[in-house]
């Protein structure tokens, strides 16, 4: 990279020193997809009675530190295999660009997990001792994401596994330990949830896909190529609000969340931004967008499930 185009890379990048380091380490951006399913399935236990407030602080704080330690995980790891350099977006950049020691980068994300454990401790005492065995899988498949012999974020699965992980288990069990119970109801809920988090992967490995290539990885996007992936985030968008639109129509959705479709601006912007790209800076925008997409349509969901609990209380 010659040095006009790297102070241009820099500049693009917009990354600060001091705090925002560490700050960008978590990857913020990202971590509405571990927000948004507590929040779900939260809001889904205030509609069959009330909830305790500090489990839902604390499934959401625990929740977070996985994903910041995933997040961790995969700076460490990438930069050990080789994959991560300079010119790298989309990282945090701690170790490549910084200068933060790998092995405190690993440590910290050790750290976020004892933490997340510790909290899951208290979520355990005030539910069920199997939401300890079912947080113990989601940390274990938080590791292996991208640690271990055969990372999953290195194949065509990562979408799939982040959405199941991320989305069903998360919302399933921020509804069972507020009330002791799954249904197939809030099951269904966390499809659309899912899918949407599976967009935030897949929209990384669209940006990435290039990089991804030279490095060996098989990701979903590598093997369909861009036109075909940004078509499937395309329809996995439509595929979402479909989705939505018939649980309102059959009643699993309240007529409040009709509001959640505010987010679909959201999503056409997401999808055009990646549309005839062919550098990953140029993406990183249409990235932000599909994570903000989530951010936006968990939040206006959320929102219409409180709605319909107010109202029924005024009836």
């Amino acid at each position: 990279m010659q040095p006009i185009e790297k102070d241009a890379f820099k500049i693009a990048l917009n990354e600060k020193k001091g705090f925002h380091v560490w700050w960008r380490l978590l990857r913020p951006h990202t971590l509405t997809a571990s927000f948004i399913p507590v929040f779900i399935g939260t809001m889904m236990a205030t509609l069959d009675q009330s909830i305790n407030f500090l489990l839902f602080l604390a499934m959401l704080l625990a929740s977070m530190l996985i994903q910041s330690a995933t997040n961790m995980f995969n700076e460490y790891y990438d930069f050990v295999r080789g994959l991560d350099n300079e010119e790298s977006v989309g990282i945090g950049g701690t170790i490549v660009r910084d200068g933060v020691q790998p092995k405190t980068v690993l440590q910290l994300a050790l750290i976020f997990f004892i933490a997340a454990m510790l909290l899951g401790v208290y979520i355990c005492l005030e539910s069920s001792w199997w939401v300890c065995a079912i947080g113990l899988v989601c940390m274990l498949f938080g590791y292996l994401y991208t640690g271990g012999p055969y990372p999953l974020a290195y194949t065509p699965f990562g979408e799939l596994f982040a959405g199941f992980f991320m989305g069903t288990i998360i919302i399933g069990i921020s509804y069972y330990i507020q009330t002791l119970s799954v249904t197939g109801t809030v099951l269904l809920i966390s499809v659309p949830i899912s899918i949407f988090i599976g967009t935030i992967m897949l929209s990384n490995n669209i940006r990435d896909l290039k990089g991804d290539e030279e490095n060996g990885r098989k990701t979903i996007a590598i093997l369909i190529g861009h036109n075909n992936a940004v078509n499937l985030l395309g329809a996995s968008f439509v595929a979402s609000y479909l989705i939505t639109f018939v649980y309102i129509i059959i009643g699993i959705f309240p007529l409040w969340s009709m509001i959640a479709f505010l987010s679909i601006k959201k999503a056409w912007e997401a999808f055009n931004g990646f549309k005839g790209k062919t550098k990953n800076i140029e993406m990183m925008s249409a990235m932000k967008a599909t994570a903000q997409t989530n951010t936006i349509y968990g939040l206006l969901l959320g929102l219409s499930l409180l709605l319909q609990l107010i109202f029924s209380f005024t009836l």
